[in-house]
């Protein structure tokens, strides 16, 4: 059994060991005092980070701590895909009680590089330090031809909206994780979502090559916060079709909820939950034939249409309409709740 360890070293040391892939750009990675990294001639840059906190983002003692790991990279990848680029190296900065450095970092690690073998996305560097709390940032450097990244300002009234995958299905995941007395196991496709998202790296990629997308943005907190942003952007407004987006099917829902399901729960979760990290993206009209029923397994939905008028309207199975209000995550109102 690992014992928990005492200094920066050699918890450096455990992070460095499991790292085994190279990228290609990558000339100096860990081991100096910074990275150097040279981009391909003809391409661009894409740089994002994002935090993953205890207690915020997970529950140190219900989300494995593989999981944990894997999840850090998942969500900056999930970006680059929003972008449609191309995942090449990521820094780590890891703050955690040496408590955390025995069994809790090995799972951590084991999570976190199988993420970056199956996004081929190796480690370039970072830092480490001491903390009562877990605090996990992760920085990824991407890279897109240039003139052909997917923004999020490039759509016109008229386009379809259409989204990836189906919707709600992680934030059901994290009800049955809270209702779970233990570290929970990724048992359903609900819990798989929660626990270990897939950027969907391969459709942007296919979106980027056919020249389809007019804009994309990554569904990380919720359709009904995440459009507006998209819109705003884009200057424009949308009309969302409560009765085409797609929901969890019901067959599969888990019991607790179910027993607990007023029927319009479920177009609640598929409008507000967060952490799906599907793409949501905007394609003109008359391309609209050219997208698929599904790509690689992952349903394509069109749920909607862009509209001049800057609003943001739901019309629901009756033909009623009604504007669709931002109610996913929000760090900053998830703490005024609390307090």
């Amino acid at each position: 059994m690992p014992r928990a360890i005492h200094n920066e070293s050699s918890v450096i040391r455990r992070i460095v060991s499991g790292q085994e892939l190279k990228s290609r750009g990558l000339s100096v990675g860990i081991g100096d005092d910074a990275a150097l990294f040279r981009p391909t001639p003809g391409y661009e840059l894409i740089l994002t980070c994002d935090w993953f906190l205890q207690g915020t983002h997970f529950l140190v003692d219900h989300h494995p701590a593989d999981s944990i790991g894997w999840k850090c990279l998942a969500r900056a990848v999930s970006d680059v895909a929003a972008m449609g680029g191309t995942p090449k190296c990521f820094l780590l900065s890891l703050a955690l009680p040496s408590r955390r450095t025995g069994i809790w970092l090995n799972g951590f690690l084991r999570g976190l590089h199988r993420a970056a073998r199956s996004f081929n996305c190796p480690l370039a560097g970072g830092d480490t330090t001491e903390r009562k709390e877990i605090l996990i940032n992760a920085t990824v450097i991407g890279e897109v031809r240039k003139g052909e990244a997917l923004l999020r300002s490039g759509a016109k009234p008229g386009d379809l909206i259409y989204v990836s995958g189906r919707l709600g299905e992680a934030e059901l995941g994290l009800i049955r994780i809270r209702q779970s007395r233990k570290a929970a196991a990724a048992n359903s496709s609900f819990l798989r979502k929660h626990l270990y998202p897939e950027p969907r790296l391969k459709l942007a990629h296919w979106l980027a090559e056919k020249n389809l997308a007019t804009a994309m943005i990554d569904l990380s907190d919720g359709l009904s916060s995440d459009l507006p942003r998209l819109c705003q952007a884009s200057g424009v407004g949308a009309m969302v079709n409560a009765g085409q987006l797609p929901e969890a099917p019901r067959a599969k829902l888990p019991k607790a909820f179910l027993e607990h399901s007023r029927g319009s729960e479920d177009l609640q979760f598929a409008l507000h939950g967060g952490d799906d990290y599907e793409l949501l993206f905007t394609v003109a009209r008359s391309k609209s034939r050219q997208v698929p029923a599904s790509l690689d397994g992952i349903p394509l939905s069109a749920i909607g249409e862009i509209t001049g008028d800057k609003r943001i309207l739901l019309r629901d199975e009756q033909g009623q309409v009604s504007p669709l209000r931002p109610h996913g995550w929000d760090p900053f109102r998830q703490l005024r709740r609390k307090r």
